[in-house]
């Protein structure tokens, strides 16, 4: 591969500031500034693998494998990069708007030695929908549909854009095992030592392409721009936008938690609405955390209720405090009926501080009547309990010590969760991300997340069910 970059001012500038000049009906937001710093670390070789997972409509295709090969093959017009996707019409387009690019007044101010379009072209000169040379040079772009061939044709870069055409080609096991096979025997086979490659696209499943080279390869997750510098030879360097922030803040994604990437285009209101149709698919194609439904240990299949009944017995509430930064405070009240059945009433489910999160617990103890509640005393849980009560006097507040194995816990008492609790009909609505959480939950459990909403549930049952089975929690003190 060429390292020769053109010798002229043109090479200094940016990604941003190129897409600006060449597109300049584009929008720029913070997430798109550093979408593209990250794309262009990439096009001057600092990144070698690249994995970037964006949700739909959020302009992933436009930076990736529109600009992003212009803007390359100006920088080296002795590049040659393959632009592949799930059908060669859809690459082909692709390299159409390329081709415009360069073909703009705009582009030849800032690459003026890559050029397509000349009066009298060289003999044997190539330029269709598939392919273009780069007059003068050895740079060529070629595009491919998933399963086709590149016979012959060393590529430099491979731009791998949307490589399943939807929900239905995701899930079928049939077409993700091709898709892995031609990249391996396709893509791979193209490649030589300096070769770069690029992976963009919408998540759909646990094991479409993403997810394989994650299990298969080394892969460092881009927290900060320093991991850049810190990337190995033989690692991908990985990137999920969320649509709604739900992760850590970092130097790369800095949101507050609910955030949403692109509000003037995508209102968190719009993508809780996307999210109440389909939890499972917007983690997956919003969220960038696929799973899949036949490993889920309890998935939608919760028994609703509209109206509690008239014999209800016991009101009382559980509360898991957050273990770490990333896990979440889950505190459920409920309520028991005569014949042993949970409903479960309300639900405070947040990262928010601990002096925040106490006022809203208390809160929900008095607008659900609660009389008794019960608070794990790891990890900070015994101060929460007592400020709980010193809030709420007349709730009876009880901490225990959890020591019982949270993976057997959960997996052996998921049957009894599902015969026992009932959820209100809208909680999908009330508690979106709770749901979320609960009804992606792997039976697998080292690949969840988070498993505090499922460790509620466990305890309620533990408690309200099987006592005789609920681990070694050592029944504590009534504050």
């Amino acid at each position: 591969m060429s390292s020769n970059l053109q010798q002229c001012d043109s090479v200094d500038i940016s990604f941003e500031e190129f897409a600006r000049r060449v597109y300049p009906f584009l929008e720029f937001t913070r997430f798109h500034s550093v979408y593209y710093s990250v794309l262009e670390a990439y096009a001057r070789g600092r990144v070698r693998k690249m994995i970037v997972s964006v949700p739909p409509q959020h302009g992933k295709s436009v930076g990736a494998t529109t600009l992003l090969p212009a803007y390359m093959l100006g920088l080296d017009p002795d590049m040659r990069i393959a632009i592949a996707s799930y059908s060669g019409t859809l690459a082909s387009k692709f390299n159409r708007r390329v081709q415009r690019i360069i073909e703009s007044r705009e582009y030849e101010e800032i690459f003026p030695e890559t050029t397509i379009k000349r009066g009298t072209k060289p003999a044997g000169y190539i330029r269709t929908s598939d392919e273009v040379e780069i007059i003068g040079h050895k740079g060529e772009l070629l595009s491919v549909g998933r399963e086709g061939s590149l016979t012959g044709n060393r590529v430099d870069c491979f731009i791998l854009d949307d490589l399943y055409k939807d929900a239905m080609e995701a899930q079928s096991p049939i077409i993700r095992q091709n898709c892995w096979e031609w990249y391996t025997s396709v893509v791979r086979t193209r490649m030589h030592n300096l070769s770069r490659e690029l992976v963009v696209f919408t998540r759909w499943h646990e094991e479409d392409l993403i997810g394989q080279l994650m299990q298969t390869e080394r892969v460092r997750e881009l927290k900060r721009f320093s991991d850049i510098d810190e990337l190995q030879s033989d690692e991908w360097l990985y990137l999920n936008f969320e649509a709604i922030k739900v992760s850590p803040a970092t130097e790369i994604d800095p949101r507050s938690e609910g955030e949403a990437l692109w509000p003037e285009q995508q209102s968190v209101e719009l993508l809780q609405a996307k999210r109440r149709l389909d939890p499972q698919r917007f983690e997956a194609m919003y969220q960038g955390h696929p799973s899949s439904r036949e490993g889920y240990l309890y998935g939608n299949n919760f028994r609703c209720y509209d109206l509690l009944p008239r014999d209800i017995v016991m009101r009382a509430s559980y509360t898991d405090t957050a273990d770490m930064g990333d896990d979440y405070l889950c505190s459920m009240a409920y309520a028991i009926d005569t014949d042993g059945v949970i409903y479960i009433t309300d639900v405070v489910y947040s990262r928010e501080p601990m002096e925040h999160t106490e006022r809203l617990v208390a809160a929900m103890f008095e607008a659900n009547d609660t009389r008794r509640a019960y608070v794990e005393s790891n990890n900070g849980g015994r101060g929460f309990a007592r400020a709980l009560q010193r809030m709420v006097p007349r709730v009876e507040v009880e901490w225990f010590h959890q020591s019982g194995n949270k993976e057997a816990r959960i997996l052996s008492n998921s049957a009894t969760v599902l015969h026992t609790v009932r959820m209100p009909v809208d909680w999908h609505v009330r508690w979106p991300e709770l749901y979320s959480h609960i009804t992606t939950y792997k039976r697998l459990f080292r690949a969840n997340r988070h498993d505090d909403a499922a460790d509620v549930l466990t305890g309620i049952v533990e408690r309200e069910v099987t006592p005789s089975s609920s681990g070694r929690w050592q029944r504590a003190r009534f504050i």
